[in-house]
């Protein structure tokens, strides 16, 4: 039996595995990026969207506070408007100002202050700690009047007399719901008195009656140096002779009652436009605010 010889020109190649690993990457795979330049794709694509973001966080910021300011505009146009309507809605008395030991026309302004009822009477008290001797009531188309007299505890001495009762209450009643005082609308009612007594101011606490039944008391007396009450009284100061304003302001207003008072009708009804134009201006801004908030939650 012989013995087979071994195959001679045949080599045997061992394969490595780092050839095997280098045999994966064949020219299939040459055009796959690498983890480098996926990384850089990345980093662009997120700092677009930060850009973007940054831009929109800009535009509602902006957004925000124009709706902020048109809402404060609105609110501050409105409380103006409110204020001015509150302080044409006082009762006030004409001049503001008279001489001690005079005479002086004093007119009553009563405006309406609400705007679903009208104003059927008005009472106005006079002062029985300093009284007035003499007191004549003008006639008012449309309205009666009823004079309330009052026992004084100490008589006054007046051109040489002796008084012991005055006048300390007025009434003025409407004759009809046509003459009464109405929405957005304001009257006058004037008396002639004197003489003045030698004090600082006169106090007329007044009362003023709705058609719903409601009475509005115009009875606070305001305090030096303190702010304005809510319902203060008509409050006529009285200075010493001689001093030249005051003269100046009874001539006045003894010319302005003689004349009349249409020259003065645009201030009584400024409370009602006052009130709409401040309305206005508040439902404007609103609805330009919600409009912008509108606008903001679209761009998000």
């Amino acid at each position: 039996m012989s013995a087979r010889a071994p195959l001679t020109g045949t080599a045997t190649v061992p394969v490595t595995a780092p050839a095997l690993r280098m045999g994966n990457l064949g020219p299939a795979h040459a055009g796959t990026p690498g983890p480098d330049s996926s990384g850089t794709v990345g980093a662009a694509e997120a700092e677009a969207t930060s850009a973007r973001s940054s831009g929109t966080t800009r535009r509602v910021r902006m957004l925000r506070r124009a709706v902020r300011g048109l809402v404060t505009v609105g609110v501050a146009a409105f409380l103006v408007g409110v204020m001015q309507a509150v302080a044409f809605a006082h009762v006030t008395v004409s001049p503001e100002s008279a001489t001690q030991g005079g005479y002086a026309a004093l007119t009553f302004r009563v405006p309406n202050e609400r705007d679903d009822a009208s104003t059927t009477e008005i009472e106005v008290q006079l002062p029985t700690d300093s009284p007035l001797a003499s007191v004549s009531v003008k006639p008012h188309p449309g309205w009666s009047y009823e004079i309330t007299k009052t026992k004084l505890a100490t008589p006054i001495e007046v051109h040489g007399a002796q008084i012991s009762e005055v006048i300390g209450k007025i009434t003025w009643t409407a004759a009809d719901s046509k003459s009464a005082i109405k929405p957005g609308e304001y009257d006058e009612f004037s008396v002639s008195a004197g003489p003045l007594p030698e004090t600082d101011r006169l106090v007329f606490k007044t009362l003023q009656h709705y058609s719903d039944g409601e009475v509005v008391r115009w009875i606070q007396e305001p305090a030096s140096g303190a702010d304005e009450p809510e319902r203060p009284a008509p409050m006529l100061r009285l200075v010493p002779k001689g001093d030249t304003a005051s003269s100046t302001s009874t001539g006045t207003a003894r010319a302005a009652l003689a004349a009349g008072s249409t020259s003065e009708t645009g201030s009584g009804a400024g409370a009602p436009w006052a009130i709409g134009l401040s309305v206005t201006s508040l439902v404007i801004s609103l609805a330009c605010a919600a409009t912008m908030a509108v606008r903001s939650r679209r761009t998000r």
